[in-house]
Protein backbone atom coordinates (compact mmCIF):
# COMPACT_ATOMS: atom_id res chain seq x y z
CA UNK A 1 0.00 0.00 0.00
CA UNK A 2 1.54 3.24 -1.17
CA UNK A 3 0.12 6.65 -2.05
CA UNK A 4 2.91 7.81 -4.40
CA UNK A 5 2.33 6.57 -7.97
CA UNK A 6 6.06 6.35 -8.75
CA UNK A 7 6.67 4.27 -5.61
CA UNK A 8 3.65 2.08 -6.47
CA UNK A 9 5.14 1.30 -9.88
CA UNK A 10 8.60 0.73 -8.40
CA UNK A 11 7.34 -1.62 -5.69
CA UNK A 12 5.19 -3.53 -8.17
CA UNK A 13 8.12 -3.91 -10.58
CA UNK A 14 10.48 -5.05 -7.81
CA UNK A 15 7.96 -7.58 -6.51
CA UNK A 16 7.32 -8.83 -10.06
CA UNK A 17 11.03 -9.32 -10.71
CA UNK A 18 11.26 -11.26 -7.45
CA UNK A 19 8.44 -13.54 -8.65
CA UNK A 20 5.60 -12.15 -6.54
CA UNK A 21 2.24 -10.73 -7.53
CA UNK A 22 0.85 -7.58 -5.93
CA UNK A 23 -2.27 -5.45 -5.74
CA UNK A 24 -1.92 -1.72 -5.20
CA UNK A 25 -3.88 0.43 -2.76
CA UNK A 26 -3.38 4.20 -2.70
CA UNK A 27 -4.42 4.69 0.91
CA UNK A 28 -5.34 2.79 4.05
CA UNK A 29 -9.06 2.71 3.32
CA UNK A 30 -8.39 0.98 0.00
CA UNK A 31 -6.04 -1.50 1.68
CA UNK A 32 -8.62 -2.46 4.29
CA UNK A 33 -11.29 -2.81 1.57
CA UNK A 34 -9.02 -5.09 -0.49
CA UNK A 35 -8.18 -7.19 2.57
CA UNK A 36 -11.90 -7.79 3.02
CA UNK A 37 -12.25 -9.44 -0.40
CA UNK A 38 -8.85 -11.00 -1.13
CA UNK A 39 -6.49 -13.36 0.68
CA UNK A 40 -3.04 -11.84 1.01
CA UNK A 41 0.10 -13.60 2.18
CA UNK A 42 1.70 -10.29 3.20
CA UNK A 43 0.96 -6.56 3.16
CA UNK A 44 3.61 -3.91 2.53
CA UNK A 45 2.18 -0.84 4.27
CA UNK A 46 3.32 2.75 3.80
CA UNK A 47 3.16 4.63 7.09
CA UNK A 48 2.25 8.13 5.92
CA UNK A 49 -0.70 8.42 3.52
CA UNK A 50 -3.78 10.57 3.01
CA UNK A 51 -7.28 9.59 4.21
CA UNK A 52 -6.16 6.69 6.44
CA UNK A 53 -2.49 6.21 7.29
CA UNK A 54 -0.71 2.89 7.61
CA UNK A 55 -0.97 2.81 11.39
CA UNK A 56 -4.77 3.26 11.31
CA UNK A 57 -5.11 0.75 8.47
CA UNK A 58 -3.08 -1.83 10.37
CA UNK A 59 -5.23 -1.37 13.47
CA UNK A 60 -8.35 -1.80 11.31
CA UNK A 61 -6.97 -4.96 9.67
CA UNK A 62 -6.04 -6.43 13.07
CA UNK A 63 -9.52 -5.76 14.46
CA UNK A 64 -11.34 -9.12 14.51
CA UNK A 65 -14.60 -7.32 13.68
CA UNK A 66 -13.16 -5.54 10.61
CA UNK A 67 -14.34 -8.15 8.13
CA UNK A 68 -10.90 -8.72 6.63
CA UNK A 69 -10.30 -12.28 5.51
CA UNK A 70 -6.99 -12.78 7.35
CA UNK A 71 -6.66 -10.37 10.32
CA UNK A 72 -3.28 -11.84 11.27
CA UNK A 73 -1.73 -11.37 7.80
CA UNK A 74 1.92 -10.25 8.16
CA UNK A 75 2.20 -6.48 7.68
CA UNK A 76 5.56 -4.88 6.87
CA UNK A 77 5.80 -1.13 7.40
CA UNK A 78 7.54 0.99 4.75
CA UNK A 79 8.56 4.58 5.29
CA UNK A 80 10.87 7.14 3.72
CA UNK A 81 11.30 9.18 6.86
CA UNK A 82 12.30 6.82 9.63
CA UNK A 83 11.89 8.84 12.80
CA UNK A 84 12.58 8.00 16.41
CA UNK A 85 9.56 6.13 17.72
CA UNK A 86 8.29 4.93 14.31
CA UNK A 87 9.33 1.32 14.93
CA UNK A 88 7.61 1.23 18.31
CA UNK A 89 4.43 2.80 16.89
CA UNK A 90 4.38 0.26 14.04
CA UNK A 91 4.78 -2.69 16.39
CA UNK A 92 2.17 -1.39 18.84
CA UNK A 93 -0.30 -1.02 15.92
CA UNK A 94 0.24 -4.69 15.05
CA UNK A 95 2.82 -4.55 12.27
CA UNK A 96 5.31 -7.40 12.06
CA UNK A 97 8.33 -5.73 10.48
CA UNK A 98 9.71 -2.43 9.19
CA UNK A 99 11.74 -1.46 6.12
CA UNK A 100 12.93 1.93 4.91
CA UNK A 101 12.48 3.50 1.50
CA UNK A 102 13.89 3.90 -1.07
CA UNK A 103 12.85 0.40 -2.00
CA UNK A 104 15.73 -2.04 -2.34
CA UNK A 105 14.92 -5.46 -3.82
CA UNK A 106 17.06 -7.41 -1.36
CA UNK A 107 15.53 -5.63 1.63
CA UNK A 108 11.99 -6.39 0.41
CA UNK A 109 12.90 -10.01 -0.27
CA UNK A 110 14.45 -10.35 3.20
CA UNK A 111 11.33 -8.87 4.82
CA UNK A 112 9.10 -11.25 2.87
CA UNK A 113 11.22 -14.24 3.84
CA UNK A 114 11.27 -13.18 7.52
CA UNK A 115 7.51 -12.81 7.67
CA UNK A 116 5.99 -15.53 5.54
CA UNK A 117 5.24 -18.84 7.12
CA UNK A 118 6.60 -21.75 5.11
CA UNK A 119 4.18 -23.49 2.82
CA UNK A 120 2.22 -25.73 5.11
CA UNK A 121 -1.17 -27.36 5.20
CA UNK A 122 -2.28 -24.45 7.42
CA UNK A 123 -1.35 -21.98 4.71
CA UNK A 124 -3.18 -24.02 2.06
CA UNK A 125 -6.19 -24.35 4.38
CA UNK A 126 -6.37 -20.56 4.75
CA UNK A 127 -6.76 -20.25 0.97
CA UNK A 128 -3.29 -18.88 0.35
CA UNK A 129 -1.54 -19.56 -2.90
CA UNK A 130 1.93 -21.05 -3.07
CA UNK A 131 3.29 -17.76 -4.42
CA UNK A 132 3.25 -14.63 -2.31
CA UNK A 133 0.28 -12.38 -2.96
CA UNK A 134 1.10 -8.95 -1.63
CA UNK A 135 -0.86 -5.79 -1.11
Amino acid sequence: MEDNVFNQKMASAVLGKLGFSADIASNGKEAVALARVSHYDLILMDIRMPEMDGIEATRAIRDPDSGVLIPDVPIVAMTANAMVGDWEECISAGMNDYISKPIRPQEILSAIERNLEPETENRKHRGMQTECDCL
